[in-house]
């Protein structure tokens, strides 16, 4: 009996292959997850995020663009969104707060349930490894929202623009 349904699991898996099916499945989510990854990026979403001490947006200075979100699918429209982000400067003072702004605007602004990772790009900060951990702990970035300060340099870095 395993070889019989061995043979028809092989047999059916040529057939698929021959016919492209399978390539078309796998072309089919790549697109999708493209599709997904251009949302998060999106016009009102990441790229229109401020600098903390630039009248610039993030995507205008560089430090987040198309290819630094990548998406893969954990389940039936569940998500894992990846962004890596370059800090203009390897010693910039202000990438745990523009991790942060990432954080906040990802978590109010995408309409589908996903997992969300945020990291520096590796090399381009003198402590990226700490700040990485730092902005992709949950209960640190709550006690940094429950901060006036803080909260009130996010929310004027993620406001939305005025088109």
């Amino acid at each position: 009996m395993g070889i019989v349904s061995y043979l028809l699991s092989f047999t059916v898996d040529r057939l698929l292959r021959i016919s492209g099916f399978s390539e078309n499945k796998n072309v089919l989510s790549a697109r999708k997850m493209d599709e997904k990854a251009l949302e998060v990026y999106g016009k009102h979403v990441i790229r229109t995020i401020r600098d903390p001490e630039k009248p610039n947006t993030l995507e205008e200075l560089d430090v987040v663009s198309e290819k630094c979100v990548q998406v893969q699918e954990l389940g039936e429209d569940e998500y894992l969104i990846v962004i890596r982000f370059s800090p203009t400067v390897p010693h910039c003072s202000l990438a745990t707060l523009i991790g942060l702004c990432l954080q906040v605007k990802l978590q109010r602004c995408l309409p589908f349930k996903h997992k969300l990772e945020i990291y520096i790009s590796e090399g381009t900060h003198s402590t990226e490894e700490d700040i990485n951990k730092q902005i992709n702990d949950k209960e640190r970035v709550a006690a940094a929202m429950e901060n006036p300060t803080l909260c009130e340099m996010v929310e004027q870095c993620i406001m939305e623009p005025d088109d």
